[in-house]
């Protein structure tokens, strides 16, 4: 069961701080409420940069309530943005809460709303209403909100902070868009590769029977799985959905999840996408939270958990140890060798300048660049590649049903024998 960090005020007004297991972050706070306490905040326990910590089934319950109440980046950009303008037009931010809540069409959202309200008439800041609701706001975004509180620029970063979401979901959308028509091709060759596997094989196969020939190894191993197939469906079914739960949890493992990040940024072409559009959300985020006064140290914890890479957030890692023993930044991120030069002489530039901030500014803007040109040649070259390995895969197949036929006389010979 996860476990959270509690700050409350006892019935006397003193200050405390524990720890209390709950399901979610919401069961944990009814709890606290229920004692009577006076809740000043409420986080995940071990929720941070060395995600390690965590167990797997801590792991596996974060998961389940980040996709139970977690909402489409393009409503949080919505949000933002509404939430920016309002905020500047010179309302409330409790009022500003309050209007969007009441015309959010999104349920859970509108919900979330509604307690971030209620919270922030409790006395409670945006941020640390924002901070008990995990699944919808990241680390980030909390944090660059405290930033904007603390700071009295609050407006400045949520517009700020509304450019910023709307860079990533236009990056993703691209990425996405990308990603669709490979990924519709795969699957509709795994259901043509099944069909032939569970109708044409069978049909050969009661063919070759008939002449009791003597069939090449590729054909009777194709043959065998189609048996295997047609007489076990549900388990194949069911080893296939095992299959896929199975690199679920694979992927939740911290040494499961570097493989298999490692392996993405591999892949030709598609790495090389994934890897500028990695680049381009840590200059975005590094970016962001320079110009809100984010002291450097957190800020490379929380670029770190928002990057969305294991190998690169190692680097991350190791970098944020670097610079804390003395080390400069360009040298740190130089020393993982996981960042490309233009990038390091923009930081180390920005280093000498005092300007980072605007620097990795211009950097997030080359790579999504990088990104689009990528993608567009990616588009007219993806249609005909796909053609070619289906082509590949489909015949690879039917020459192994017609390896027989080729030598069909021996084989009539064989069965009248």
């Amino acid at each position: 069961m996860p476990t959270f960090a509690y700050i409350v005020k006892d019935a006397k007004g003193a200050r405390v701080e524990g720890m209390i297991k709950a399901d979610t972050l919401d069961m944990a706070v009814d709890k606290l409420a229920k004692e009577g306490s006076t809740i000043i905040s409420v986080k995940a326990a071990a929720e941070g940069a060395f995600k390690g910590k965590l167990s797997m089934f801590d792991k596996i319950m974060l998961t389940i309530y980040k996709i139970r109440t977690g909402v489409s980046l393009k409503t949080l950009v919505f949000f933002t943005r509404q939430l920016s303008t309002m905020f500047s037009a010179g309302l409330t931010i409790e009022k500003a809460i309050t209007d969007l809540e009441k015309e959010e069409k999104h349920k859970k959202f509108a919900k979330v709303l509604r307690k971030i309200s209620d919270d922030i008439r409790k006395g409670f800041s945006l941020s640390e209403a924002m901070e008990q609701h995990p699944g919808v706001f990241n680390p980030l975004y909390v944090s660059l909100v405290k930033a904007g509180e603390v700071s009295g620029t609050l407006h400045t970063v949520l517009d700020e902070l509304s450019d910023y979401l709307e860079k990533i979901e236009d990056t993703r959308r691209k990425v996405t868009s990308a990603m669709a028509y490979p990924v519709f091709i795969l699957i509709f060759l795994g259901f043509v590769v099944w069909a032939m596997f569970y109708y044409i094989i069978p049909m050969f196969a009661g063919v070759y029977a008939d002449f009791n020939a003597d069939l090449p190894a590729p054909t009777t191993m194709a043959i065998n799985i189609s048996n295997y197939i047609v007489n076990h469906v549900f388990s194949t079914i069911l080893i296939v959905i095992l299959s896929v739960f199975g690199i679920f949890l694979l992927y939740l493992t911290d040494r499961g999840r570097y493989v298999m990040d490692s392996m993405k940024l591999k892949i030709p072409v598609i790495g090389n996408v994934i890897n500028n559009s990695i680049m381009s959300k840590f200059s975005r985020t590094f970016s962001i939270l320079m110009a809100a006064g984010v002291p450097i140290m957190d800020t490379m914890e929380l670029t770190e958990n928002v990057v969305q890479n294991a190998v690169v957030e190692g680097a991350v890692r190791r970098a944020r140890v670097m610079v804390k023993e003395g080390y400069g930044v360009a040298n740190a991120f130089r020393r993982t060798g996981m960042f490309p030069p233009t990038l390091l002489q923009m930081i180390s530039t920005g280093e000498e300048t005092g300007d980072m901030d605007k620097l990795l500014s211009k950097a997030a803007q080359f790579y999504e660049k990088l990104v689009d040109s990528v993608i567009d040649r990616l588009t007219s070259l993806i249609e005909p590649l796909l053609i070619v390995i289906m082509a590949a895969i489909v015949g690879s197949i039917i020459v192994v049903i017609y390896l027989p036929i080729f030598d069909l006389g021996e084989a009539i010979s064989q069965g009248f024998r």
